[in-house]
């Protein structure tokens, strides 16, 4: 049974999306804005400014030369952390017609060589730090390495990448819906990372829904941005540099959290927005109940994402630092926004994930007479697909509603709000973590016969992985192996994947056809 929710209070866009190439948006606003500043990166000492015109120029010469090496459709991997690099490096993918997919810098050899294999990538522009001890010649793709910071053996200089050329840009023709934009990989609701397939229109589409017209809350070319969320993750692509640049807003990049930095540029910098994730923000609370948070600043709001948001937190942290709070909800295959709150005073629900963005339906499907079940949607945002899964896309797009796996309510204002989730997923500090993909790292140590990967709620994380262990020959464990099962993890996934707990079982329950009952583990837990 489907619960439908009133219609959206937002039904316009900012503009109409059709036609429109992710790199149009970007290149317009190098053409209006010019000389004002479109970039700070502060990933360099001293940082790197770049005005809009400045980087127009690189990315039509990096496009150029993209468009000499490798052909339109081929996917090329960045593989970087936050940087003026990763940013030139995406849009002239776009413009040359490549596909970029986006890497965690933080990803182990396992995981690096999955998504470079499962991509088909022909070119990895990444440091030579990150891939110092990876062993890429066993990916038959793999064409070209581009290194930015720190060379390596068998890799050519990003610099060279941008030198002057007579070279045009071969730019797509194609149709915008059916061109692929970003191939961002990421766990669906269950199973092992998987290529989302977000075309032009796709992210274009939800820039012009998050600059909704009339609201409080919209960028504009005078917000200058403080962002510290990685850029390879959904959140920071489209939410925050694919719509910054795109109304001419500066953007000021931290390569990662650091939290006295991050309080001095938020001052030193005039930050008018703050793009956040719950831990972040629960740091910051408690930047202001000590005293340390400045009091003289110009944010006008901050945005929660990637994980839900506790509610008391939400109303703590405007009351304390007087900034606005505005939680969104979406995910990867949504590009990534469905829902988003508003900073109006009369609207204004930081508890809430808010109401749905323009042109995009809602259902609640429930099994009983209740006001609370799973979310379904739909709406130009959403995804073409998984790359070359179709079974994993069918089970999640079905008549061409996306089944989100979590479960939520909507009051009598058409605020919703996430209760739980039926999927699988671990979220930590906004990351998804597929128990599987852990399962069969721990099902490689000689030690382990089963085991079982489940969350658990942590005030800072939002969830940590746990897990449950069967070792064979009776073997009952103690501290030392499961410090040892840890690493294990450790060494072979990157580090937020690692377990935090380790609890040695007689057995992993299964249901008849072998699937673990996660919820029984998750009781489990619960009772120790």
């Amino acid at each position: 049974m489907a619960f439908e929710p009133k219609p959206t209070r937002r039904t316009q866009l900012y503009r109409e999306p059709w036609g429109l190439f992710v790199h149009d948006l970007v290149l317009e606003a190098c053409r209006n804005f010019g000389e004002k500043t479109a970039i700070v990166d502060y990933s360099t000492t001293p940082p790197r400014l770049l005005t809009y015109a400045e980087y127009g120029h690189l990315v039509e010469r990096l496009a150029a030369q993209l468009s000499t090496r490798f052909k339109p459709g081929e996917v090329i991997a960045i593989f970087l952390f936050n940087s003026w690099e990763f940013c030139v490096a995406y849009h002239a993918a776009t413009l040359a017609g490549c596909i970029p997919t986006l890497l965690n810098p933080s990803f182990r050899e396992r995981e690096v060589t999955h998504q470079l294999e499962n991509s088909g990538a022909v070119a990895l522009i990444t440091d030579g730090a990150h891939i110092k001890e990876i062993n890429l010649r066993g990916i038959a793709s793999l064409r070209q390495i581009f290194t930015v910071r720190g060379g390596t053996a068998g890799a050519e200089d990003f610099g060279s990448l941008l030198r002057p050329t007579t070279s045009k840009v071969v730019k797509p023709t194609g149709d915008p819906s059916t061109t692929i934009a970003a191939l961002p990989f990421s766990s669906g609701t269950t199973g092992f990372p998987k290529g989302v397939m977000l075309s032009h229109t796709n992210l274009v589409t939800n820039v012009f829904q998050l600059l909704a017209p009339g609201e409080e809350a919209t960028y504009t070319k005078d917000d200058i941005a403080l962002n510290c969320l990685p850029l390879y993750h959904i959140y920071g692509l489209n939410v925050v540099l694919n719509s910054l640049l795109a109304v001419g807003g500066t953007l000021v990049l931290m390569p990662r959290f650091e939290e006295a930095k991050f309080l001095k540029l938020m001052r030193d910098e005039h930050a008018t927005f703050l793009p956040l994730v719950p831990p972040i923000i629960n740091t910051l609370y408690h930047a202001a109940e000590q005293g340390t948070f400045p009091q003289e600043h110009r944010v006008r709001y901050a945005k929660s994402g990637a994980a839900p948001l506790a509610p008391d937190l939400s109303w703590k942290f405007t009351r304390l630092t007087g900034i606005r709070l505005r939680q969104g909800y979406g995910m990867t295959e949504a590009s990534p926004v469905t829902h988003i709150g508003y900073i109006e005073q009369d609207l204004y629900r930081p508890d809430s994930i808010g109401d749905s963005v323009a042109q995009t339906e809602c259902r609640l499907h429930i099994s009983h007479e209740s006001f609370h079940g799973e979310l379904v949607m739909r709406g130009p945002q959403f995804m073409m697909g998984y790359w070359n899964a179709p079974e994993a896309t069918s089970a999640v797009l079905r008549d061409g509603w996306y089944w989100s796996g979590d479960i939520a309510t909507v009051d009598t204002d058409g605020f919703y709000r996430i209760v739980d989730r039926v999927k699988e997923m671990i979220k930590y500090k906004g990351f998804a973590i597929a128990p599987a993909e852990v399962e069969s790292v721990l099902l490689e140590h000689p030690m382990v016969r089963d085991c079982g990967i489940v969350g658990r709620q942590d005030l800072v994380a939002g969830e940590v992985p746990c897990a449950f262990v069967v070792l064979r020959d009776g073997n009952r464990g103690d501290n030392k192996i499961a410090d040892e099962l840890c690493g294990f993890v450790g060494e072979r996934l990157t580090r937020y994947k690692q377990p935090r707990e380790v609890r040695f079982v007689p057995l992993i329950p299964r249901n008849p056809s072998g699937k673990i009952l996660r919820q029984k583990l998750r009781d489990a837990l619960r009772e120790l």
